[in-house]
C-alpha cells in the first residue's frame, strides 16, 4: 500500500512539474490576478533575466518525465531539487500564502528523496 501512495504521489508530482514547465513556453495557465505585489515585483525581476525562465520550464519538464518514470525518479529529483529550494524560499520570505502547498510538493520531493537515499550515497 506504501509503495502504491508513493507511486500515484511520485507520478502527480511528475505531471505537477511538467504542467508548469510546459506553461512557461506555451502560457496557457494565466498567473492569479490577486497576487501580492511582492509576489508580482519577483517575478517582473526574473522575467527580465531573458533565459532564466525557459531554464526553469526545462528543469520542470525535464525533471518532471525523470520523476514520472520510477527507473530515473532519484535523477528527476536531483534535477528539480533546485527550483523546488526557489519554490520554497518564495513562499517562505516573499509571500506566505501558497507555503502550506509549498510544504505539501516538498514533503512529496523529500519522501522520493529518502526512498532513493541508496543512489545518492555514490554522490557524497
Amino acid at each position: 500500500m506504501k509503495q502504491k501512495v508513493y507511486n500515484v504521489l511520485s507520478i502527480l508530482f511528475g505531471l505537477l512539474l511538467l504542467n508548469g514547465g510546459l506553461s512557461k513556453f506555451f502560457n496557457y495557465m494565466p498567473p492569479p490576478e490577486n497576487l501580492s505585489e511582492a509576489i508580482t515585483k519577483d517575478f517582473a525581476a526574473l522575467m527580465e533575466i531573458s533565459w532564466l525562465m525557459p531554464l526553469i520550464g526545462v528543469a520542470e519538464i525535464v525533471g518532471g518525465i525523470l520523476i514520472i518514470i520510477p527507473k530515473t525518479r532519484a535523477l528527476g529529483a536531483v534535477v528539480i531539487f533546485p527550483v523546488m529550494v526557489g519554490v520554497l524560499l518564495t513562499n517562505t520570505i516573499v509571500d506566505t500564502s501558497g507555503l502550506i502547498i509549498a510544504l505539501v510538493i516538498w514533503a512529496i520531493l523529500l519522501w522520493i528523496l529518502f526512498e532513493n537515499k541508496d543512489k545518492y550515497k555514490q554522490l557524497i
